[in-house]
């Protein structure tokens, strides 16, 4: 006996997902929450019909559930962008029930925005270069709290900032014992993330260094191997744009 088609809305939670399943004429045939499990998605659907299109909301830890998801049944999964999703609700009450309600009825019509699924290489890259933006974040803002420091005892330097004259005048600095201390333990921390990024570098270095979209971007004028590894984590496949405007 045939199987009928259905078109399947997810809506992801760490926790739980909720499933919808809704037949080609728009009826909803199932809405309950399963467990965060691609099998148990899977086993719900297949009481109602044959998955002709998945659609779920892209967030965080979404990306990898779908990934499983693909593995465990090759259905075709959509990644749903969430800001226009949220648009495309009708209703300002947002519960799990309408969400994947709403997903499902999108796939079934063909109107689900879609966002890129990066495979699992990419998103990998894209931890550890996230990862080193916030170790370079968190050291501007200690050197930002060291210049205040400074500034607000009114001292100075005639050495370029962050050099090694510069650090060595930090060491010697006349400052009140406790802002002598909290200077220390700057320093110290400043030291810690220098060296984090160090490590962080060199990590970046290793897993891109037979990449060969990396190895190309790095012929470019003007780019060096931050702005290579960024682009290749954020950009991914650069085939997915039309023109550099659109990449732009």
């Amino acid at each position: 006996m045939e199987r009928i088609p259905v078109f399947v809305g997810l809506d992801y939670h760490k926790d739980g997902v909720q499933v919808c399943v809704m037949d080609p004429e728009g009826k909803v045939l199932g809405n309950r929450s399963c467990g965060n499990d691609p099998e148990w998605v899977a086993a719900y659907v297949s009481t109602h019909g044959q998955a002709r299109g998945v659609a779920l909301e892209s967030c965080e830890g979404a990306a990898d559930f779908a990934e499983g998801l693909i593995r465990a049944t090759g259905w075709s999964v959509d990644l749903a962008h969430p800001g226009y999703v949220h648009r495309l609700r009708q209703s300002r009450d947002k519960t799990d029930y309408s969400a994947a309600r709403l997903l499902a009825d999108l796939e079934r019509v063909g109107y689900v925005p879609r966002v890129w699924l990066a495979p699992q290489g990419i998103r990998e890259l894209r931890r550890v270069v996230r990862y080193r933006r916030q170790l370079v974040n968190e050291r501007r803002n200690v050197k930002l709290r060291i210049r205040a420091l400074l500034r607000e005892h009114r001292r100075g330097c005639q050495a370029p900032r962050w050099g090694m004259a510069w650090y060595r005048w930090m060491q010697q600095v006349d400052l009140p014992a406790q802002s002598r201390w909290i200077l220390g333990r700057h320093l110290d921390r400043l030291q810690q993330l220098n060296g984090d990024v160090r490590a962080v570098e060199q990590r970046l270095q290793h897993v891109t260094q037979d990449d060969p979209v990396v190895r190309k971007l790095l012929t470019l004028p003007g780019v060096g191997c931050v702005t290579a590894w960024v682009l290749r984590a954020e950009v991914g496949r650069f085939e997915r744009f039309r023109c550099g405007k659109q990449l732009a």
